[in-house]
């Protein structure tokens, strides 16, 4: 399936031609005419890549894509802009965008731009597909797990809340970032959700659940995942 790209432009015209050559290879394209809205689609519709102009009414582009990095929204961003200046490319760049195209752009640019992007994001996805520690082994694609050889059952939420913890091994994260990031920005749970899911992960995966190597417990903030190397 091809993937999801938000057009974050209030040039209609722009925003039109985008839209139009997008879904023309293929992508599924939806649009914001202002920066707003562009992030309220962010979050809503959590796409794979945002092409984010810089120049709009409400809120520009870089206030978006602050907004975005501030809630751990690690979708990939393209800023597109009229001005040339390093400065801003640079500034693009150490917000946390992954590409910048200046206007005016050829199209066939912008497409290969874009490819890039979602390729690499495929990659960091496709490298937790499968994942082991200790003796647990997990399958993301297939939704499969076992310990010591034995096949186990794990929620969605469950393959979820793993797959967060392995793509950010070894930091540690607090409760409020793991809800928004499993549960979704619009899910209005509480820290004890959190503590609970932990709790059913160490009874299944860890080896005591009262005295946890992989999911543990940074006080005063939330949980870490350490993976224990065999010796």
């Amino acid at each position: 399936m091809k993937a999801t790209i938000l057009v974050v432009e209030d040039d209609s015209s722009i925003a039109k031609g985008l839209e139009q050559n997008l879904r023309y290879e293929g992508y599924s394209v939806f649009c914001a005419p202002d920066g707003e809205r562009g992030l309220e689609l962010a979050i809503d519709k959590q796409p794979d890549l945002v092409l984010l102009d810089v120049m709009m009414p409400k809120m520009n582009g870089f206030e978006v894509l602050r907004e975005m990095r501030r809630r751990e929204i690690d979708i990939p961003v393209i800023m597109l802009t009229a001005k040339g200046e390093e400065t801003d490319k640079v500034r693009g760049l150490d917000m946390g965008a992954d590409d910048y195209v200046t206007k005016p752009f050829g199209l066939h640019e912008l497409l290969a731009r874009v490819q890039a992007v979602l390729r690499r994001k495929q990659r960091l996805e496709q490298s937790f597909e499968q994942a082991s520690f200790g003796d647990v082994k997990i399958d993301f694609s297939a939704r499969t797990a076992e310990v010591s050889g034995q096949p186990i059952t794990l929620t969605t939420k469950e393959f979820d809340l793993i797959h967060l913890f392995l793509s950010r091994e070894g930091q540690a994260l607090d409760r409020q970032e793991i809800l928004n990031r499993v549960w979704g920005f619009d899910y209005f749970g509480t820290d004890r959700t959190v503590d609970n899911f932990i709790n059913r992960l160490r009874q299944k995966l860890e080896q005591d659940p009262n005295k946890p190597v992989y999911f543990q417990t940074v006080r005063g903030i939330g949980y870490r995942f350490c993976r224990k190397e065999k010796s």
